[in-house]
């Protein structure tokens, strides 16, 4: 059922939604510009808070604003279910399952199915990078342009996420969050790439990315080496780098003049998305599924 819950000062509309999945529904937020037009890029924004906290109604402090209410695009911001009662592979199949949603209900969201583009930030990112991962390898649905921001995707530590106190986001707080997430696997080298997608030895045939991300970050290492890794792949990937600073500068230093260019510089790089990356969907077949 639609329910009107945009809050003031947004331009845009946005409503509450349940996906069928399985025995159960993922909860989700649709938003759409007050003037939607057809054949719309649709976008995945996919929340961070770790795998333990945050919400699908994070999506109005989130770069996907402007992506409505700039561009037109349609979002659709899942509320996956969270580590602290369902860790891996829980969050991921919830944030699948919508967006093999958005695929089969395009026309009806107005959305043009070779434009569906994966996107969030954290946790978030990373859950985008496991989305692309495993679409390329299901084949079932087609992921047209990536987005993830400073994203969450090494359960090992790196040089950037040792012995890192800054505020927001640090060592302990990441320690805790990948033992709630992969439990008794937290440090192990053989978690499965879905699960931590810097364990991935193949990043070929992923769409094309981009991210930002700033030196004081804990996730700064594993975003460069990700992004190092498509580009070796032969997938075209740029990424920002902002100097100093914290995790998710972005959502809170509005004044600062790094926040205002890593902004703007998003909002190119997905301006150029939409007017350079399409992807046409597969051919469907008998035996999809959303569970990983």
């Amino acid at each position: 059922m639609a329910v009107k819950l945009t809050p003031k000062g947004l331009s845009l509309k946005s409503r509450k939604v349940k996906i069928p999945y399985g025995k159960r529904n993922v909860k989700a937020l649709v938003l759409t510009p007050l003037d939607p037009k057809p054949n719309a890029a649709g976008v995945l924004y996919i929340h961070g808070g770790g795998h333990v906290t945050g919400m699908k109604e994070m999506v109005y402090m989130s770069r996907a604003v402007d992506m409505v209410e700039r561009y037109g695009a349609v979002v659709i911001a899942p509320g996956y279910r969270l580590a602290w009662t369902a860790p891996y592979p829980e969050g991921l199949t919830d944030c699948y399952a919508t967006l093999l949603w958005m695929r089969d209900h395009a026309e009806e969201l107005g959305i043009n199915p070779s434009q569906l583009i994966v996107s969030g930030e954290s946790a978030g990112g990373g859950l985008a990078i496991a989305t692309c991962l495993l679409a390329r390898d299901r084949n079932e649905v087609n992921i047209a342009y990536q987005m993830p921001l400073y994203p969450m995707i090494d359960n090992l530590d790196t040089d950037s996420s040792r012995d890192n106190r800054n505020k927001v986001w640090n060592t302990r707080k990441n320690h805790l969050a990948w033992k709630l997430y992969l439990r008794k696997n937290a440090k192990s080298k053989n978690v499965s790439p879905y699960a931590a997608p810097a364990r991935e030895t193949n990043y070929a045939g992923l769409p094309p990315a981009y991210s930002f991300v700033c030196t004081g970050d804990p996730f700064y290492n594993e975003t460069i080496s990700y992004f190092d890794a498509l580009r070796d792949a032969g997938v075209h990937a740029e990424i920002d780098v902002y100097e100093g600073f914290y995790h998710a500068f972005d959502l809170f230093e509005d004044d600062a003049p790094e926040t205002k260019l890593a902004i703007e510089r998003c909002n190119q790089h997905f301006e150029w998305a939409l007017e350079n990356c399409f992807a046409d969907q597969p051919i469907p077949s008998d035996n999809s599924s959303s569970t990983i």
